[in-house]
């Protein structure tokens, strides 16, 4: 963003995108919210206690990926939550209607975890979604790792998911970070639920319109 301002304090329409995100949780339903904070905590912090005290804050005191951020943040998920949902805090146009059919569609699957999809002309420095020979939801790859072939993909990673909680916690102590970025990628526990013969799901979104193109592995 070329600012020392967190990148989710920026405003769109007048709010913060992390005030649009929250706000679309809250209007979901969502029981609890939990914001992962590390670079400008301090600013964060502050903006939820003002918009939004009743969300919970998890400190990722190093930045080592989103597959780091959400371990944090699942140590301080309630112990009677069956289902996490892990999103972004800069997607300001996440609406509370996407998360409900997200949700409604991985309850639907009795999936490990659903991800939320979405076929781009420009994928370029998205994560992009593979699919097996039958077309169902493989892996995901990170433009970084990605191979020639791989980065022509359309289908990208909108960083929106649910996950069954013991699938997630069990998925997030089999990361590792070998990889171009050094980092504990969060997609990354797509392919490892896969290889463990648990259920993955994609839904993808299109102008607002809702379709069920995902599988189970």
């Amino acid at each position: 963003m070329n600012s020392s301002l967190p990148k989710v304090l920026h405003e769109v329409g007048g709010r913060t995108m992390l005030d649009h995100v929250v706000t679309a949780l809250k209007r979901a339903g969502s029981d609890t919210i939990i914001v992962t904070v590390g670079f400008g905590r301090e600013m964060v912090e502050e903006e939820l206690r003002q918009q939004h005290p009743g969300a919970k804050i998890a400190v990722q005191e190093e930045q080592l990926g989103t597959g780091d951020a959400a371990r944090v943040a699942l140590s301080t998920v309630p112990d009677d939550c069956r289902e996490v949902g892990i999103f972004c805090g800069d997607t300001p146009l996440l609406t509370a209607e996407t998360i409900r059919g997200l949700a409604a569609e991985h309850r639907e699957r009795s999936a490990a975890v659903t991800v939320l999809t979405a076929e781009i002309a420009e994928p370029a420095g998205y994560g992009r979604v593979i699919r097996d020979e039958s077309g169902y939801l493989a892996r995901i790859v990170e433009e970084k790792d990605a191979t020639a072939e791989e980065r022509t993909v359309r289908e990208i990673n909108a960083g929106t998911y649910f996950f069954n909680r013991q699938a997630l916690a069990g998925a997030l102590r089999g990361l590792d970070n070998d990889n171009a970025q050094g980092e504990y990628y969060l997609p990354d526990t797509i392919s490892l639920l896969r290889s463990k013969g648990e259920r993955v799901a994609a839904w993808a979104e299109a102008e607002r319109i809702m379709s069920a193109r995902g599988g189970a592995a």
